[in-house]
């Protein structure tokens, strides 16, 4: 899989396993939804590994945690997607270097209610539903009943994806139900049978139905080898090359044996 920006993978893979001595203290973790399951995993195992340190996580979208990092008040931020170019401007004048690390890789997948008899759809019809062209599951094969749509907001590193990959940065449609997280999105389409939402892989569950697109799984290995059409890697970014207790705790998650382990575990795709 081609990952955007210069040498993402030789950053996450030039740190030193080995690390540096880490001084006993605290690590503010902020951003993506999408990345917060295996931040938490991931940081869990490494506070039982180093009860000295006490890591705090909090989600609320990429772009918030871009935000935070900008503005100083995160050591690392969770992002779904690359950080954009207008929030390296900021952070340079803020005196913020940013520094990516590609921690995992994940597909985006649309889904329905189980009730719904559609199982596969193709990008174009995912652009019309967004857009709301399509209106009614029947012209895409469905049932008669009404497509309520349901998104993310524009602060989440998973819309922005979604929105230049299928709606080709066209704006979707003004009455989609917007949702603040994964989690919200699941919920939503588990209580109405009409609706389509989309997901990070690492949250699919039996409340929703995953479809096909242009009938190909999002999985492990349509991820990694670039054939499902909405997948990418997961990024923490740190503002500044990483010392001390950052710096350990981003090479235990990249570390194949270590921290990689438990993004499988969060339902993601590990690096290796």
């Amino acid at each position: 899989m081609k990952i955007k920006g210069i040498a993402i993978i030789a950053l996450a893979l030039g740190v030193c396993f080995a690390g540096s001595p880490a001084e006993a203290g605290n690590i503010v973790i902020k951003g993506s939804t999408t990345v917060l399951p295996i931040a938490q995993k991931v940081s869990e195992a490494y506070m039982k590994q180093h009860p000295d340190v006490k890591i705090s996580i909090s989600g609320g979208g990429s772009g918030n945690g871009m935000k935070a990092l900008i503005d100083g008040s995160t050591d690392i931020a969770d992002s779904s997607r690359f950080i954009k170019d207008k929030e390296v401007k900021l952070a340079v004048e803020n005196g913020v270097f940013p520094v990516a690390f590609a921690v995992a890789y994940d597909c985006i997948v649309p889904v329905v209610h189980p009730s719904n008899t559609v199982n596969d759809i193709s990008m174009a019809q995912l652009k019309d539903i967004y857009m709301g062209k399509v209106k009614n599951w029947k012209e895409i094969g469905g049932p008669d009943r009404p497509v309520v749509v349901v998104s993310r907001d524009t602060s989440s590193g998973t819309y922005e994806v979604w929105h230049e990959k299928v709606l080709k940065k066209e704006r979707v449609f003004p009455g989609a139900l917007l949702q603040a997280s994964n989690g919200a999105v699941v919920q939503a389409v588990a209580k109405n049978k009409n609706a389509v939402g989309y997901i990070g892989l690492g949250y699919m569950e039996k409340t929703v139905k995953a479809l096909t697109v242009g009938g190909i799984t999002g999985s492990e290995e349509t991820t990694l080898n670039g054939t499902f059409p909405v997948s990418r890697p997961l990024y923490m970014f740190t503002p500044g090359w990483p010392k001390g207790d950052v710096l350990n705790f981003i090479n235990f998650v990249i570390h194949p044996e270590k921290g990689q382990k438990y993004v499988s575990e969060a339902g993601y795709v590990p690096l290796y």
